[in-house]
């Protein structure tokens, strides 16, 4: 995915995706979250059960665990090797989401499901996934079909709930921000000047790009460039 960005003179420049390695790493501290979600979930270990010496929350959290990692496992192996067939290439980010959909099919049931029913529910979730995202790129609406149930509840109630909820924010924030919004217009504090937002400013603020997409760019000439013809507008 490249997004084509107007530099300093006019070139465009692609901005590759930068934040898959973040995504990932965000992936892995869910991971290990999940099982304080899950397993913590019992607050105390050397709890035994009624009437028995040699069983408790310990046997639950071990199973906490095991199906939690079992469940996230096979949905994630399930979305790699899945996306893979549909799209044909190797996908991390599609893996991230196949774990997270894995976390939350088994959440509700870890500590009573066996750990075979742990990996049907991860698959399963990984197939809900897939087909969630191929349908989505037809049926979806920016992304509001699945966080919000169109007839939950029976009718449209909910529906119409949600709609006046939207027009009341917008009313909240019209009302609210918008004097705040054109005092700055007034006082010229909205936006930066046309200048830096020509030159961008990685190059006014700070005297350098961010990413540099061009080695062989001098980005110190671009800086000198920048503050000469700041110098001349202000001379």
């Amino acid at each position: 995915m490249e997004v084509s960005w107007e530099q300093t003179f006019g070139k465009p420049v692609p901005i590759r995706v930068h934040n898959a390695t973040l995504v990932v790493l965000g992936t892995l501290l869910l991971w290990f979250g999940w099982f304080g979600l899950n397993p913590g979930s019992f607050g105390k270990i050397l709890v035994a059960y009624p009437n028995t010496n040699n069983q408790g929350n310990g046997t639950s959290v071990g199973r906490a665990a095991l199906t939690t990692t079992l469940a996230c496992s096979r949905a994630g192996i399930t979305t790699l090797f899945g996306r893979r067939l549909l799209v044909g290439h190797w996908d991390a980010l599609d893996v991230c989401n196949g774990l997270l959909g894995g976390f939350i099919a088994i959440t509700s049931g870890f500590s009573v499901v066996e750990p075979w029913a742990a990996i049907v529910c991860g698959f399963c979730a990984a197939r809900v996934l897939i087909g969630l995202n191929i349908a989505t790129q037809l049926h979806d609406g920016c992304g509001v079909v699945r966080p919000y149930g169109l007839f939950l509840g029976g009718g449209w109630g909910l529906t119409g709930c949600q709609v006046i909820e939207v027009l009341v924010i917008a009313a909240w924030v019209s009302l609210t921000m918008g004097p705040v919004f054109f005092a700055l217009d007034k006082l010229k504090m909205l936006r930066i000047s046309i200048d830096e937002e020509v030159a961008g400013l990685d190059i006014s603020s700070h005297g350098g790009y961010a990413y540099p997409a061009h080695p062989e760019e001098s980005h110190p000439r671009f800086c000198a460039d920048y503050m000469r013809i700041q110098d001349q507008n202000h001379s």
